[in-house]
This record gives C-alpha cells, sequence and structure tokens, in this order.
C-alpha cells in the first residue's frame, strides 16, 4: 500500500465517520451501535496515520517507505502516548 492508497482509506474511514454521525442525528443508528462503530473506525485510522507517519520517516531518512512492514495490531498503536 502506498501513500496515495493509504490516504485514499483515510479519506474513505472520515466520509463514513460524518455518514454514521448523520445517521445518528436522524435516528436511524441506535447509540450503542454509533459508539461501536465510531471506536473501530478510530482504530482504523489511528493505523493507517501510524503507517502514513512511518512510510514518511523512512523517505526522510533516504530509506525505501515500501520497506514499512504494514499496519501494526490495534493494541499497539492504541498504546502510543501523544
Amino acid at each position: 500500500m502506498d501513500e496515495k492508497d493509504i490516504l485514499a482509506r483515510i479519506d474513505e474511514y472520515v466520509g463514513e465517520e460524518q455518514r454514521l454521525r448523520e445517521r445518528f442525528q436522524r435516528d436511524e443508528l441506535g447509540r450503542e451501535e454509533e459508539h461501536r462503530r465510531l471506536a473501530e473506525l478510530e482504530t482504523a485510522l489511528d493505523q493507517c496515520w501510524d503507517l502514513l507517519r512511518r512510510r514518511r520517516a523512512r523517505r526522510e531518512a533516504g530509506e525505501d517507505p515500501g520497506q514499512v512492514a504494514g499496519v501494526r495490531p490495534p493494541d499497539e498503536v492504541e498504546g502510543y502516548l501523544q
């Protein structure tokens, strides 16, 4: 997955998040389902942003960004301190 693919996936997730919130506001979706799916989307977005940052860091260091191992597990990505 290259940078363009990662950014496209981020856009998809953000769009889904917006649609989810709109559905909730129209009472088409329950609070529990909204929270569950939002949590999944937040994790997926964190994984994408992590992958993008690691690829960019390798490029800036003069290394091949294609050598990044891929998406890290949710428990690893979600454990980072900001």
